[in-house]
């Protein structure tokens, strides 16, 4: 997932209900859809708060003086643009009802 994914992701940004019976079509199990998409938030999440920390990384600042507190604005902007994307469990519910993330049971599997 990169930058260009969030941007053009239609996962929503505020609260949304999915039909149960769509979400978990796919393993016939509710709880196992929910551990599935909470296992890819995580990781979404992880790919993400990498991202940020790299893009804020490129404008910091390091003074010897605690005292100094410098207002960076193109930290802010990326802090923003990072705040009003839609969240990593939005993101993996999208990809899970678009059947994007690849799953299996190893249990049943054996």
């Amino acid at each position: 997932m990169n930058m260009n994914d969030l941007k053009t992701s239609k996962a929503a940004v505020s609260t949304v209900t999915h039909n149960k019976n769509e979400f978990d079509a796919k393993t016939q199990n509710i709880y196992e859809a929910i551990s599935i998409t909470a296992k890819r938030a995580i990781q979404i999440n992880s790919e993400i708060k990498k991202e940020l920390l790299e893009k804020l990384e490129e404008f910091a600042t390091y003074s010897d003086s605690l005292e100094e507190v410098f207002e960076n604005k193109e930290q802010i902007e990326v802090s923003k643009f990072y705040e009003k994307l839609p969240k990593p469990h939005a993101l993996a519910v999208e990809e899970w009802l678009m059947d994007k993330i690849y799953h299996r049971n190893t249990e049943k599997d054996a």
